[in-house]
């Protein structure tokens, strides 16, 4: 959402602790604390549920004390048996079918981390039967759970003790927040580092007030033909706002990746929101001169020390009118929104009449793509509200301001006004991320080079067709089985294991911790519940499962562990086919079937040198394809259209010997191919390709080379690759060879010869016309560097040149000064060459260095080195930091990208953009973030570099 900010109003805001927050008068000072719901709670039958609504319709609406005394009698998150509840709203004639699901987040070096989303659904809330509210809130830091329980309890209490939570509920929803805020503050638990986010919907008749602090979302479905769109009621406030942005920066706020940090990308260029997406490293915010608190949000209720740098509690407000177009709404934390758009959810919504079983699919799809892109999940959790029976607004009992408000979000915002303004509802939400993380990369890259590949246990019971036929049935369309592939679902019917059970037999108990997944293959079984009665607590059967059902259970074990809410256990004899959360888990993670393409692409010479995230790209877009034996894969009158890589089983190829001449064909020759005695054409040849092994890899160049045929032997599985979904996906590959061979193979004509012996100060004055640029080895935003020839000699020098128009352009007149500078007061030390001389013309300006560079590490680090060069390299970098330091510099360029490696092998520091010089009048951070410009240079920037560069 596009909010509008004054200077006045940025002030007004992001005072921490804002002194004009006061609670409503109506607050009793020695009331005690009252204790919200919490899971483990007893919960309210049917019938006394009936009896707190006659008791809501006899007390007047104004007494706000009942309604906080019901927030912890009645029961708000315990479902019935079949997974939702419905309630009515009279006074709009309809009804609100709701359901929730909160995952905890799988985190392999922390299992038992809690889970520190939470929620709240009260239905109703307060004393009247029309309001009903619903919240989730996100927990973040070391006390994020404490911090996400305490806002989801008094939020609610002070809602409802706001002395104009009836007449106003935009200003109540405001109060509410800012009081929760002050209240966390001032209590004893630690928010300095801690807080949480909050998004919450209020359904008051057939209004909403969606009030949103962070990035967690709410979502309303809106019919519009035959389509169902997704509407956003909340705009996560994150750096990725503009308006956000700009306003945390005037607060104080420092806005970089980890990446800008630390020092590995530029900081004065925004590297966020590209096409490229920011691979799990979002814009946080920092304090001027420290590396915290690192929030990825400009909003949210707790987080004291991130409130002084603009970090607010004040909620965006959203007002709608619902109508006979609005399905349902979808209120989630960031853990579903982060690889989901909002679309996405409410096509997904859309599916189910349960909203149960469409929390069920969102989480476990959220999940799956957390696992799919990281090496770990973030806590998830949705709640899903149908509303049915909403008809067209009634004339005669509808306010004139009902009937004339659109059916269109109203954006308020509260900000102590009497009439808060009105913003355009112009933003959107920043998209869902498709990008595997680095964490992510490195995992598959380490999986790549050390083969460290989950494999599944063998199979104790070798199932019949008709067993894994059953499974397949019963497997069929459940939500969490529904996106995995072919080979996938193959491993999964291996991994399944067979459970033998008698009458009686406890398969999984109430109250305990299960971690498997059950197929019912034959016999009954009774679900079985405990709950309270008059008579205390009573076992109760609330289904039955049967292998004609197609029946299945135990889904959520495969996920996490989580108490039990019903036992199962056998009424028959029967069998059960069992999946253990470690091997469903192994099948995700390690995304068995595509790290294995991803392992046969690299062993492909041309494809050898994309990355790991282009060939996660390449992987998925293989196409499987099975051949019987002697059935042809290709015939001699056929043109080859593919890549071919042989998954299973061996293929005999026939092809003329003019073929080898071909410099694109690589996998023909590498078999030693010998003439076919069978054939009477002596220049016809014949190769056998095995398991893992590939031809037909010119055709990715788009060549039609000869011709071949390829048979079958024994049965075949393999994986084609055209070049249309290569060229999709990564681009045309003659097209990245010529790249890589720019970035690696640097110009053949370069001369070998190096420095002769020359009288250095003759260097002193040379023009850039007197040097002929040869190649570059790498290139910034405005600056490249790499070797030149001394006209008329055999002398090779390495240049670093700047682009004078790029330099204005940015804004780097500073920064190409104080880069020059120090590298000219660093030439005594071995790490970085001599400056021999600075020149410049109209377009560029540079410095001439006393070293002939050979190529950057990063060039040589595409294979594994062996010990004593890797020790060497180490010790390198290592032994310049040690000189930088001790002439008092920080660097911070440690990427392979920039250091360099001259022709003898050692190590050349010549970019030192990052490069800091202490001062004895000040101190610095690592991440050198502390200082400031000398006002010289801040008066010469946009000026251009001085005439006597």
């Amino acid at each position: 959402m596009g909010c509008v900010y004054s200077r006045a109003c940025i002030g007004e805001i992001c005072v921490p602790r804002d002194a004009r927050i006061k609670e409503p008068q109506s607050v009793r000072p020695n009331a005690a604390e009252l204790v919200v719901f919490s899971p483990t709670s007893t919960n309210e039958d049917d019938e006394n549920r009936d009896q707190i609504h006659s008791q809501l319709s006899l007390n007047p609406p104004g007494d706000p004390e009942l309604g906080i005394t019901r927030l912890s009698r009645v029961s708000a998150q315990f479902l019935p048996p079949d997974g939702s509840r419905t309630v009515k709203v009279p006074s709009g004639n309809f009804e609100l079918n709701y359901s929730y699901l909160s995952q905890r987040g799988y985190y392999p070096d922390a299992l038992d981390k809690a889970n520190q989303d939470s929620f709240c659904i009260h239905t109703p809330f307060g004393t009247n039967p029309d309001d009903h509210f619903f919240g989730v809130f996100d927990g973040h830091g070391e006390f994020g759970a404490e911090c996400s329980q305490f806002v989801k309890r008094k939020l609610c209490e002070n809602l409802l003790r706001n002395n104009k939570f009836h007449v106003d509920a935009t200003e109540a929803c405001d109060a509410a927040y800012l009081t929760t805020n002050t209240q966390l503050h001032a209590d004893s638990l630690d928010d300095s580092m801690s807080g949480t986010t909050a998004i919450t919907v209020l359904v008051r008749g057939r209004t909403i007030y969606v009030a949103n602090s962070g990035d967690s979302r709410a979502v309303i479905a809106q019919k519009r033909g035959k389509e169902i769109v997704a509407v956003d009621l909340s705009i996560d406030q994150t750096p990725f706002r503009v308006d956000e942005m700009e306003r945390v920066k005037l607060c104080g706020a420092r806005v970089l990746t980890l990446d800008q940090i630390e020092g590995l990308k530029n900081p004065d260029v925004q590297c966020w929101g590209t096409e490229e997406g920011d691979d799990g490293d979002p814009p946080r915010l920092w304090v001027p001169n420290g590396m915290y608190p690192g929030t990825a949000f400009t909003r949210s209720i707790g987080d004291s020390i991130a409130e002084t740098i603009g970090v607010v509690a004040n909620p965006e407000i959203v007002v709608l009118e619902l109508t006979e177009d609005h399905p349902f709404f979808v209120l989630a934390s960031d853990g579903v929104f982060e690889f989901l758009s909002s679309q996405t959810v409410v096509d997904m919504v859309a599916k189910y009449k349960d909203p149960r079983d469409a929390c069920a699919a969102i989480v476990a799809e959220s999940y799956r793509l957390w696992l799919q892109y990281e090496t770990r999940t973030d806590d998830i959790t949705v709640i899903v509200v149908h509303i049915s029976g909403l008809s067209g607004v009634n004339c005669e009992t509808a306010k004139p301001a009902t009937i004339l408000r659109p059916p269109v979000p109203q954006v308020l915002e509260a900000t102590g006004s009497e009439s808060p303004s009105t913003f355009s509802w112009s933003s959107r939400n920043h998209r869902a991320r498709h990008d595997l993380s680095r964490a992510r990369l490195r995992a598959i890259e380490s999986s790549l080079e050390n083969g460290q590949v989950w494999v599944p246990p063998p199979p104790s019971h070798r199932k019949t067709w008709e067993e894994e036929a059953h499974i397949e049935r019963a497997l069929h369309d459940h939500f969490l089985f529904r996106k995995l592939t072919d080979s996938q679902c193959h491993v999964l019917l291996d991994c399944m294991q067979r459970v033998e059970v008698q009458p009686g037999d406890i398969v999984i108990k109430q109250g305990g911790e299960g971690d498997c997944f059950y197929v019912v293959g034959s016999g009954e079984f009774e679900v079985l519940a405990t709950q309270e009665d008059k008579n205390g607590e009573v076992p109760r059967v609330l289904q039955k499962y049967t292998a004609e059902k197609l029946s299945s259970f135990g889904e959520l074990a495969l996920m996490y562990n989580k108490p039990l809410q019903a036992s199962v256990r056998a009424v028959t004899n029967g069998t059960l086919w069992a999946l253990k959360r470690e091997d469903f888990r192994g099948i995700l993670i390690s995304e068995f079937s595509n790290l294995l393409s991803l392992k046969l692409l690299r062993s492909v010479d041309l494809l050898s040198r994309l990355t790991i995230l282009q060939l996660s790209h390449v992987a998925d877009s293989l196409s499987e394809i099975s051949f019987s034996n002697g059935q042809a894969l290709v015939n001699r009158n056929e043109c080859l259209s593919a890549l071919y890589i042989i998954q299973k089983g061996q293929v005999r190829i026939t092809f003329d010997m003019d073929l080898l001449s071909c410099p694109s064909v690589c996998s023909l020759k590498s078999d030693n191919p010998k003439e076919d005695n069978d054939q009477q054409i002596g220049k016809e040849l014949s190769v056998e390709k095995t398991e893992g092994s590939y031809f037909g890899e010119w055709t990715l160049l788009g060549e039609q080379i000869g011709s071949l045929s390829a048979i079958a032997v024994g049965d075949v599985t393999c994986a084609l690759l055209t070049k249309e979904k290569f060229d999709s996906v990564v681009g045309p590959l003659t097209k990245l060879s010529q790249d890589d061979h720019k970035s690696r193979d640097y110009s053949p004509d370069v001369p070998k010869a190096s420095l002769k012996e020359i009288d250095l100060s003759t260097l002193a004055k040379v023009s850039i016309s007197q040097l002929e640029w040869k190649t570059c080895f790498y290139s910034t935003d405005c600056s490249e560097i790499g070797l030149v020839l001394l006209r008329d000699t055999e002398n090779m020098l390495s240049l670093k040149r700047f682009s004078k128009q790029k330099i204005k352009k940015l804004g780097k007149e500073a920064q190409v000064l104080k880069e020059k500078d120090l590298i000219k007061s660093m030439s005594s030390a071995a790490c970085v060459p001599e400056v021999l001389c600075t020149c410049a013309d109209q377009m560029h300006a540079a410095i001439l260095l006393n070293t002939c560079l050979a190529c950057p590490l990063a060039s040589i680090l595409h294979t594994p080195l062996d010990e004593q060069s890797a020790r060497f390299c180490a010790a390198s970098i290592v032994t310049a930091l040690e000189d930088l330091h001790e002439n008092g510099v920080l660097y911070r360029g440690v990427s392979p990208d920039v250091l360099m490696l001259d022709k003898t092998g050692h190590l050349q520091l010549v970019d030192f953009r990052f490069g800091k010089k202490l001062s004895s009048e000040r101190t610095f951070t690592i991440c050198g973030m502390a200082d400031s410009l000398a006002p010289e240079v801040v008066q010469g920037k946009g000026h251009g570099l001085p005439a006597d560069w």
